[in-house]
């Protein structure tokens, strides 16, 4: 079926040594929408550990410029996948730039992993329960080594090989460190907020109810946000199944129509010095 060409090409490559285009086609192509939503999760996830979502809230970054952090992330993650991926000169441009802004910061290497771990296991999961077609293990492989290679560009130690190491080192980590924070809950607050200024003012109570039905007990706990009902869990959980039945129907999309970031903060465009805190921007934008 043509819905699958791309898996077939996929499937003609070397997880091992062609990993970052594997992961450029997935994330483009494939599950575009289903990845940023689950990286998006992701990084909520890692708010819960106190260490992270307390400097999260020292910075003020999403207290004060949500949208902009939010846009910065994505931008950074764009740069690292598209063509050539992090060994392309611009992907080395964003790595060392991801690099100059985290190196402001006391973050330990176990708070690294961590957010690495949720990076890969994350959009895994996501894509088993509300993806098109499941990841294919070439998929999985290759997620694996694109943020084992992001690792080592960071210079972390200990990275795990696999994906199963990966798993358990996010499921064990988040089991110890999960614990309730008040600054952890504003900068929580202040991410729900962002997503909801995407929305008209009248629906926005519906989507920070669709947020947190997204969310598993011991992360909502953690942030002090309060449980979905159990009809929004549903609604939920039977709206993205549905999607994904939908998806599967349509064709795919066309090699020349890649995803690509829509930043709200750059619509004009942006370069690399403009990502991060004003501290780490390089150049005022001109006008």
């Amino acid at each position: 079926m043509a819905r699958y060409s791309r898996l077939r090409q996929i499937q003609r490559l070397d997880p091992e040594r062609d990993y970052q285009e594997i992961f450029r086609l997935s994330v483009e192509y494939e599950f575009p929408w289903d990845v940023t939503r689950a990286l998006e999760l992701a990084l909520f996830r890692t708010y819960a550990v106190p260490s992270i979502g307390g400097l999260l809230d020292r910075t003020r970054e999403f207290g004060d410029r949500g949208q902009k952090r939010y846009d910065d992330t994505v931008v950074l993650m764009y740069e690292m996948t598209r063509d050539g991926g992090m060994d392309s000169t611009r992907g080395r441009a964003a790595v060392r730039r991801m690099n100059k802004i985290h190196g402001r910061y006391p973050i330990s290497n176990d708070d690294f992993l961590y957010v690495l771990s949720t990076f890969v296991v994350v959009p895994v999961r996501w894509i088993s329960k509300y993806g098109w077609r499941p990841y294919s293990r070439h998929e999985v492989r290759a997620a694996v080594n694109n943020f084992r290679h992001m690792g080592r560009l960071m210079g972390l130690k200990g990275v795990p090989e696999t994906y199963e190491e990966f798993s358990s080192f996010m499921d064990d980590y988040e089991r110890k460190h999960y614990a309730y924070n008040e600054p952890s809950r504003r900068v929580a607050e202040a991410t729900i907020a962002v997503f909801q200024d995407w929305f008209p003012r009248l629906a926005r109570p519906l989507a920070r109810r669709g947020l947190l039905a997204m969310t598993d007990a011991p992360l909502r706990q953690a942030l002090g946000l309060s449980a979905p009902s159990r009809a929004m869990e549903v609604a939920a959980d039977r709206g993205l199944r549905a999607r994904a039945l939908l998806v599967r129907l349509m064709p795919s999309r066309p090699a020349f129509l890649p995803k690509k970031p829509r930043p709200r903060t750059y619509r004009d465009g942006y370069t690399l010095g403009d990502i991060g805190p004003a501290w780490a921007c390089e150049h005022a934008r001109p006008k």
